[in-house]
């Protein structure tokens, strides 16, 4: 938990996003140029963050956060947003965390319309504490927080099961005239689906949306037969997450987990940590890697448990042009608590506790040959099929370069190779990969997937990595 009044990391506030646009327009607007008025109070009862956001109209929005309440921070904003919190208060928040002068601490009293609404939160909070208490003591309505929260979760789970049937609609419409009547459909069919996803706060249903639309447009990728093919398979998967979630209290808790994730609703960092036991080993960091997407960087950091064999992604994420806070560069070993997020897979985790300083791995991992990468995979998507990949460190395996075929990883001592991930094929790490191995067997790390496998890094007799 976040001590009341003290800023959050980039990571925290980001956490507290409704879904990942939230978090990309909220990265946009945690810099001081749309800002004006902004300040914090961090001693005393009004422990606030306040400031007003240079819109499209000509009166700013007005944007407070309580930092005093123990449950976590409270929003107001007078945009029309319906999520909660909105791009202002998070962008507020992103603002406040990154420590500069844009938002100054002071020992005075917000602003009055600030305060205002302060006040009237504080005073439904001391209403709703003595409601609680009773006549009896200790038993009656729950803590102030937690009604309007509940009808705020009910309301987004209204409107994503709204968008779940009306997308099922449109598959079924789509499979009602035929995948050919979709030969050459254009983009904005499925953007418009897109956004409606977007509007329901389905933001993983609109990613899959948006991949179908290479698959039915003309001259999208691949060919006649093949192209049909992908689209049923495509359509099929998102028909079956589609039913997963509209019927999700009939799976088992684990599946039920991985579809509400694949849907888009995610689990605050300090939830995690509350709720799952959590894994001590001493954690090999497999590789680090960053997306920049121009408004929001994510970082995402492989680990392996060095005495319990098990594979764990970190996420962070850092707006307004800030690198992420986390940082572990490869080849480092962490002995740390991590709690993993529900899943029927478990692989995204939040780190714990550190018990010690990371120190330098004294060896490379070990490592699988191609049969036993591709059975790894194939055993974690029958947990969870709408995985694109899964971590697989391979030992042994020489890159080969193939002006026919692609790069492949061929065992060092057997007959099989994996096909390297076409969108690997123009990075110049395969090429390093090769100079580094030198014709011989190396051990990389790299995500098993239908599309192949794809590089991350690698280690020589040097511990060198990509």
């Amino acid at each position: 938990m976040n001590p009341q009044g003290e800023r959050r990391t980039a990571d925290q506030v980001l956490a507290l996003a409704p879904d990942a646009a939230s978090r990309k327009a909220g990265a946009r607007l945690g810099v001081p140029g749309p800002w004006s008025g902004a300040g914090a109070r961090t001693e005393g009862g009004a422990r606030a963050v306040w400031g007003e956001c240079r819109g499209s109209g000509s009166t700013p929005y007005r944007t407070v956060v309580d930092l005093a309440d123990e449950a976590g921070p409270g929003f107001h904003c007078t945009c029309p947003s319906r999520k909660f919190p909105c791009k202002h208060a998070l962008g507020l928040l992103l603002l406040w965390s990154s420590g500069g002068e844009a938002v100054p601490v002071t020992a005075e009293d917000p602003p009055a319309w600030a305060s205002a609404w302060l006040d009237r939160r504080r005073q439904r909070a001391h209403t709703a504490a003595e409601a609680a208490e009773g006549p009896g003591g200790g038993s009656g309505k729950p803590a102030a927080d937690s009604e309007p929260a509940r009808r705020r979760a009910d309301r987004r789970a209204q409107r994503m099961a709204a968008g779940a049937a009306e997308l099922e609609q449109r598959l079924v419409d789509l499979l009602r005239h035929g995948l050919a009547a979709a030969e050459g459909s254009a983009y904005g069919q499925w953007e418009e689906t897109a956004a409606r996803m977007v509007d329901a706060q389905a933001p993983g249903l609109a990613a899959r949306i948006r991949e179908l639309a290479p698959l039915s447009g003309a001259g999208g990728a691949g060919a006649g037969a093949a192209r049909g093919s992908r689209l049923l398979e495509e359509c099929a998967l998102l028909h079956a997450l589609n039913q997963g979630f509209l019927h999700a209290e009939r799976l088992p808790g684990p599946l039920a987990a991985t579809v509400r994730s694949r849907v888009g609703v995610s689990t605050d960092a300090a939830t995690v940590l509350a709720s799952a036991a959590p894994v001590r080993d001493h954690w090999l960091v497999l590789a680090q890697q960053d997306g920049d997407d121009g408004r929001l960087i994510t970082r995402r950091i492989w680990l392996r448990g060095t005495a319990t064999g098990r594979m764990a992604l970190l996420l962070s994420y850092g707006g307004g042009g800030r690198s992420p806070e986390l940082s572990l560069p490869a080849g480092l070993v962490l002995d740390a608590d991590l709690a993993f997020h529900p899943s029927a897979r478990p692989l995204r985790a939040v780190l714990g506790t550190r018990h010690a300083p990371p120190a330098p791995c004294p060896a490379p991992p070990p490592g699988v040959g191609a049969e036993a990468a591709l059975r790894a995979y194939g055993e974690a998507l029958r947990d969870d099929p709408w995985l694109d990949a899964w971590p697989v460190v391979l030992s042994d395996v020489v890159p080969v370069p193939d002006p026919e075929c692609g790069w492949q990883l061929a065992d060092a001592d057997g007959d099989s190779a994996l096909p390297v991930d076409p969108r690997c094929g123009d990075r110049t790490g395969l090429w390093q990969l090769t100079a580094i191995s030198g014709g011989g067997p190396v051990t990389v790390f790299g995500e098993c997937g239908h599309r192949g496998f794809a590089p991350l890094a690698t280690w020589a007799p040097e511990l060198v990595t990509l």
